[in-house]
């Protein structure tokens, strides 16, 4: 059996308060866009016009209603809250490039509309966790893409054009930006520790828990030396 050293999966403050502070940033910017009639709409990505490749940076934080804003809330809460406890060093990485890149391809293969929303984002979590999880050899990242299947595995219909008011090409953008960035980014190997029967000095008799079994794995009654016992008599 090998065993994952504690510190290196450990939970950090870090790892809520990034998520929590992501999420309450974009429903900040919502209060901004009631506040000023959602005229901020315009910073949203506009594909093939220069003007709109503004959106590249501002889309993921605006919304066009509060429905919007909620069906991507929880989920990219979860999913930041993920990357961060399992991807930490690579982190920050994921989110901005994410942005930018799933952003960008938005901008080039687009239809001619604005396309706003987090949910980009979310497909390059969703597709990076995913992919990135069944490439590491260790049974704690397979169950979590196996978990992200499970909770989102029914996202990828979106990623065709099966309804013409959502942006299934941010949608497709975010999901292949994740699946490359799986293939791009490196994470450090986790360090593996050996019990000492896996050692190949190990010898079970001087192992005190093995020596209370017989080589057939019977357990030992222990022998009780008469001169060690103390009588009253």
């Amino acid at each position: 059996m090998l065993m994952i050293k504690r510190n290196e999966l450990d939970f950090r403050l870090s790892t809520l308060t990034y998520p929590l502070a992501f999420v309450l940033l974009i429903w900040f910017v919502f209060w901004l866009q009631i506040r000023v009639s959602y005229k901020i709409k315009f910073l949203a990505i506009y594909p093939l016009e220069i003007s709109g490749l503004k959106g590249v940076l501002f889309s993921p934080f605006i919304h066009s209603d509060i429905n919007h804003l909620y069906h991507n809330s929880l989920p990219l809460f979860i999913l930041t809250l993920a990357l961060f406890y399992f991807y930490r060093d690579i982190a920050w990485k994921i989110i901005i490039w994410g942005i930018l890149c799933s952003g960008f391809l938005t901008w080039i293969i687009g239809r001619p509309s604005y396309h706003l929303g987090a949910s980009g984002l979310i497909y390059v979590l969703v597709s990076f966790i995913f992919f990135k999880g069944i490439q590491v050899s260790n049974y704690r990242f397979v169950a979590l893409s196996l978990l992200v299947v499970f909770l989102y595995g029914s996202m990828i219909w979106y990623v065709f054009p099966i309804d013409e008011k959502i942006s299934w090409e941010g949608h497709l953008s975010g999901f292949i930006t994740g699946a490359l960035f799986s293939l791009l980014f490196k994470i450090k190997s986790l360090t593996k520790h050996r019990f000492d029967w896996e050692r190949h000095d190990y010898n079970p008799n001087n192992d005190p828990f093995m020596r209370q079994f017989d080589e057939k794995g019977n357990f030992i009654d222990p022998v009780i030396n008469e001169e060690e016992v103390s009588s009253d008599e």
